[in-house]
This record gives structure tokens, C-alpha cells and sequence, in this order.
């Protein structure tokens, strides 16, 4: 008797021994699948990160390269398009006479073109109508040779709020400026050059609001 009962214990205590192992295995296993799903999430992200710079590439690739001479006209706008020396010349011209101060000293030049606000007009600056004066938090980058590059406030654009007219120049003196060079940006009120855009080959426009409130 006895030896039955202690026959049954040991049984008992294999038995329990048995499912505490079996037990063990199951979480080990539950474990090494977690860390296989964690390395695979890894291994996904890792993926995605080194795709990102490809997918970037084949965005910048997609964009046509300028001619020379060409002017870009992008940004936050309905109908982004180019234009040319040539076909600046096919529309309605303005003349100014200027006088401003440079590297080189006082300068005086009479010069005629395209308004700047026509040509941006066409592209359609998509403002926010529903605000009070929407188009007044836009403003526009004018990117000319050897990436010079300045910018102006759309209401220093607009003939609705500025007293003179920005030029997209075709000559200057009445000499024809090369459609390899493309035209120049004039800004009749200022005192100094700075902003006289050579080259020009990007108007880009945009709005602060993206900027101004991620500041915040």
C-alpha cells in the first residue's frame, strides 16, 4: 500500500512536471514569435526608409529641366505652366523708367515687358477666398542665374494695392535682352538693384500660413 501510494505521488509529480515544461515551451515559442513579428515590422520600416529617397528621386526626375531661357511658373497654383522669352514678347507690353543704385552705381534704364502680375495671374494663385484679403499672405520667389533668388509680398504685386507695376523685362534701352539669357525681373520702386532678378528662370508662389502656424 505503501508503495502504491507512493507510486501515485511520484506519477502526480511527473505528471505536473510534464505540463510545467510544456508550458515553458509555449511561451518561449509565443516570445520568439513576437520578436520575429517586432524584427519583421524592422526589417518593413527599414524597407520603407531606404524607398523613400528612391521615390523622392523619381519625383525630382519627373520634373521636366528648363530650357534655356524658360521661366517656371509653380508653387501653390491651379495651373503651373512655363513660359518664354519669345512668347513674353507676343503679349500686351508695358514701358518703365527707372532709376536705382547698384555695384556698379547710380543706373538709369528705360525698360519694357510683360507685367508680372499678368503672368502669374494665369497661373492661377490658389488664395484662400473664405479669409478677409486672402491673396494678402501669399507671396512670390523669383529665381534667377547663379540661384539668386529674391522675394515679394503679393500685394507689392497686385495692381489692386501697389501704386507701380513689376516688369517680366524683354529689352532694356531698347536693346533685346538674348532668349538664351530669358527675361528680367524690374521693380520700379526700389532705390536699389538687389531685387532686379537677371535670368529669371522660377517664379514660384506660395503663402505663409504653413509657416506661420507651425511656428505657433
Amino acid at each position: 500500500m505503501t508503495c502504491g501510494r507512493q507510486n501515485q505521488r511520484r506519477a502526480g509529480l511527473a505528471l505536473a512536471a510534464a505540463a510545467l515544461l510544456l508550458a515553458g515551451c509555449g511561451q518561449s515559442a509565443e516570445t520568439k514569435g513576437a520578436d520575429g513579428a517586432k524584427d519583421g515590422a524592422k526589417g518593413g520600416a527599414a524597407a520603407g526608409a531606404s524607398a523613400s529617397p528612391s521615390a523622392s528621386a523619381s519625383a525630382k526626375a519627373s520634373v521636366a529641366p528648363l530650357g534655356p531661357g524658360e521661366v517656371r511658373v509653380g508653387g501653390e497654383v491651379a495651373k503651373p505652366y512655363s513660359v518664354t522669352l519669345a512668347d513674353l514678347r507676343k503679349l500686351p507690353q508695358a514701358s518703365v523708367e527707372v532709376r536705382f543704385t547698384s555695384a556698379k552705381g547710380e543706373q538709369r534704364h528705360t525698360y519694357q515687358g510683360v507685367p508680372l502680375h499678368d503672368v502669374l495671374k494665369t497661373a492661377e494663385p490658389r488664395f484662400d477666398a473664405a479669409r478677409k484679403n486672402g491673396q494678402l499672405r501669399g507671396f512670390v520667389s523669383a529665381t534667377g542665374g547663379g540661384d539668386y533668388r529674391a522675394v515679394f509680398a503679393w500685394a507689392g504685386i497686385d495692381p489692386g494695392f501697389a501704386k507701380s507695376q513689376l516688369l517680366l523685362a524683354v529689352c532694356e534701352d531698347g536693346v533685346a535682352f538674348d532668349d538664351a539669357a530669358g527675361p528680367r525681373l524690374v521693380v520700379p520702386q526700389d532705390t536699389k538693384g538687389g531685387r532686379y532678378v537677371s535670368e529669371l528662370n522660377q517664379l514660384w508662389v506660395g503663402v505663409v500660413d504653413p509657416m506661420v502656424d507651425g511656428a505657433k
